[in-house]
């Protein structure tokens, strides 16, 4: 007989409507942003035209952050 290990968590899950967010979002389109149990990233959906789904570390949001925020700096402005 094989034995069978089973988890149960209670994870931290938030959603939202993308309409405040996005100008190319329809009425129904949102996005769900889920905690990992181990709390070392999250798993991301966003449902729409384009439906995805992807997880992501808390260094890669970090990163993703940072050079988001370096493309849309200013020439000889510095970044925190």
């Amino acid at each position: 007989m094989i034995k069978i290990m089973v988890n149960k968590y209670k994870r931290n899950c938030i959603a939202d409507s993308l309409k405040d967010y996005c100008l190319l979002s329809k009425e129904g389109d949102s996005i769900e942003i889920t905690e990992w149990a181990n709390g070392e990233g999250y798993d991301i959906s966003i449902s729409g035209c384009w439906n995805k789904a992807f997880s992501i570390t808390h260094g890669e949001f970090k990163a993703m952050k940072r050079l988001i925020k370096t493309l849309r700096k200013e020439p000889g402005e510095r970044i925190k």
